[in-house]
């Protein structure tokens, strides 16, 4: 396999925290698996080297692991080259090994010069901060053989500072990482608990899968920022949290396709400071229309761009507002695979592509499904105006045990922490269809507390506590009913015909409808359609239809009925595009047309009746 030694994602990842002076680590990078989980006993961090890593190898077989793991403690154990930021697991990585791993390492170089880590004026050392976007599960992480810190959670970024560690000349990056997908302890998402993918599971992820960089900055600088617009008065409110000396005057000023709409200097006597700006300019964020407003900060000599959207969302009966007017979701479940970087877009383009590919389709959102997508996708739904669930990956997790809200809720917080400012985001859902895990129950309690937490550090957006089934405490009652046949689909909100007076809830033993909370029917649909490959091999809900023109009038039934109740707010068809086995998309896994989209765009624009 021929590997391109050009810097893949080369865009910066978190374009509401930009700072100039930021290196991408993407690339090649020395690669040892760690079958046996021995690779701290035997100190592989303390292995270093100057020369590149070797071309990448043929699939590990049974005999070379076996040597691998008995590798004597003086020998380099880092005998593949992978490319970051795709997993082991994907082709794009060069690796394209199928089967569990439990753990394994990465290493590379980086050279810093005497310039970068002079002390300021100040007598302080620069801050150079290694980011990553994303590590599949746990992992350690080590610079010229010393530990810098530890994470745990797959889908959360984090950063570690380590100027302290950094030497003028050649340093190396080192990182572990262990995954167990079968534990019960760790969510996992989609990624499939056996060796071959089945069902609504695919193809597992280990390790780095999301950009690796360097950030250097001031020892004084921006740590933090969150936006609270007020579409009535025009203003944005903004809390800003700074480290360093608190000596500096923060600078903040605000424009709008170039034009100045607010600017403020403060003193800052503390870490933490919150303003108020006025804007000369209105420019609602709306459904197909985000309108940014870009944002500068300078603290001493830091200085970092960021953006925020003017928008607020609320609940009102059984309507979703947008900046106060009624707007009807309709959304599509979005998976985030692909067929070449599993868990990793292989360009930054193909993530603008799934929103456009949604839009032609006539949807305007999406729930992005059981796996929390990264901060890049989020920025491009932003400039979109398309609406999104932010959720998080619990499939995996065992929540009938209490000590594993450890497992979700730490990481969860630091995925609200990021992805707060988005003004794409309008509704949080941490859980999905929180299933018996070995027959034992949920434990209420767990998602009541995720609910809680969520709500006390964001109380700008809805809250769902888990999508589906078994709802505790939520804002919004959301259900999934994959009936096929859109004349019985219709009786399932026949209010008079069901117990709860509303609609046909399939698991009222264990949860309960309010009559009057706001109700979105958030997976539907999941129409099987893929007639040139075996039936046997293609998954999706129901019998497939036999025709185009069966497909396109059972999808129209289906969703008519959800347009036209009065009672509901918003849809989420199952799925935008087939993955894997699971081939019940409006697109091939290839992001490919399987019909004349814009028959779609016709049936999902047309009025729902909750927006007269």
């Amino acid at each position: 396999m021929t590997v391109s030694h050009t810097i893949p994602r080369p865009e910066h990842p978190q374009p509401q925290m930009l700072r100039d002076n930021w290196r991408n680590l993407n690339g090649p990078w020395r690669f040892a698996f760690d079958f046996g989980k021995s690779g701290q006993n035997r100190k592989f961090y303390e292995v270093t080297t100057t020369t590149p890593g070797p071309a990448p190898k043929p699939l590990a077989t049974a005999e070379n692991i076996f040597e691998n793991q008995l590798t004597a403690p003086n020998q380099d154990p880092f005998d593949h080259e992978i490319i970051v930021p795709f997993c082991p697991e994907s082709s794009l990585s060069g690796i394209g090994y199928p089967d569990f791993i439990p753990a394994c390492w990465y290493q590379r170089e980086i050279e810093i010069t005497a310039e970068e880590l002079a002390l300021d004026e100040a007598g302080q050392r620069p801050t150079m901060r290694l980011h990553f976007g994303a590590v599949d599960y746990f992992c350690e992480v080590y610079v010229n053989g010393q530990s810098v810190g530890t994470h745990k959670g797959g889908y959360a970024s984090f950063a570690f500072d380590i100027q302290d560690v950094l030497v003028s000349g050649v340093n190396t990056i080192t990182v572990y990482a262990e995954d167990d997908t079968r534990s019960g302890r760790q969510p996992r998402g989609k990624q499939s608990g056996n060796f071959y993918s089945g069902g609504c599971d695919y193809t597992r992820t280990t390790g780095i899968w999301q950009t690796v960089w360097l950030e250097i900055m001031a020892a004084s600088h921006v740590e933090e920022v969150q936006y609270f617009p007020n579409v009535a008065q025009t203003s944005v409110t903004m809390a800003v949290k700074t480290t360093g000396l608190p000596t500096e005057e923060l600078t903040v000023a605000v424009s709008y396709q170039g034009r100045p709409m607010a600017e403020t200097t403060v003193a800052v006597t503390g870490n933490f400071t919150t303003l108020t700006l006025p804007l000369a300019e209105e420019h609602l964020w709306e459904v197909g229309a985000g309108r940014l407003y870009d944002v500068t900060f300078r603290y001493g000599t830091d200085e970092v761009s960021s953006y925020f959207g003017l928008r607020e969302v609320a609940m009102a009966g059984y309507k979703f507002l947008l900046n106060g007017q009624a707007v009807f979701q309709r959304t599509v479940l979005d998976q985030g695979f692909y067929p070449d970087g599993i868990y990793t877009a292989p360009t930054d383009e193909a993530l603008q592509q799934d929103i456009q590919l949604a839009l032609a389709a006539g949807f305007n959102g999406a729930r992005l499904h059981e796996k929390a997508f990264e901060a890049r996708f989020l920025y491009h739904a932003d400039r979109a105006g398309y609406l999104v669930w932010g959720e998080m990956a619990n499939w995996g997790l065992d929540l009938s045990q209490a000590a594993n809200v450890y497992a979700f809720l730490p990481e969860w917080q630091e995925l609200l922490a990021r992805d707060f400012n988005h003004p794409a985001i309008v509704t949080w859902c941490p859980m999905n269809e929180t299933w018996n895990y070995e027959n034992r129950p949920q434990r209420n309690e767990t998602l009541e507390l995720v609910y809680r937490v969520t709500k006390q550090i964001d109380p700008t957006r809805p809250v769902i506590d888990t999508s589906g089934n078994y709802h505790v405490i939520t804002d919004i009652y959301d259900i999934h009913d994959y009936c096929q046949d859109p004349a019985e689909f219709a009786t399932h909100f026949d209010g008079e015909k069901w117990p709860n007076g509303v609609f046909r809830d399939e698991h009222d033993a264990r949860q309960s409808y309010t009559k009057g909370q706001p109700i979105n029917v958030s997976e539907y649909g999941g129409i099987k359609w893929d007639p040139a490959s075996d039936p046997e091999k293609a998954w999706g809900y129901g019998d497939a239809p036999k025709t185009e023109a069966e497909f396109i009038a059972r999808y129209q039934g289906l969703t008519d009925v959800l347009l036209d109740n009065p009672q509901i707010f918003g849809f989420c068809y199952t799925q935008l595009y087939d993955v894997e086995q699971e081939r019940n998309g409006l697109y091939n896994y290839d992001r490919s047309e399987k019909f004349d989209m814009t028959l779609f765009k016709a049936i999902n624009s047309r009025k729902a009746a909750i927006e007269e």
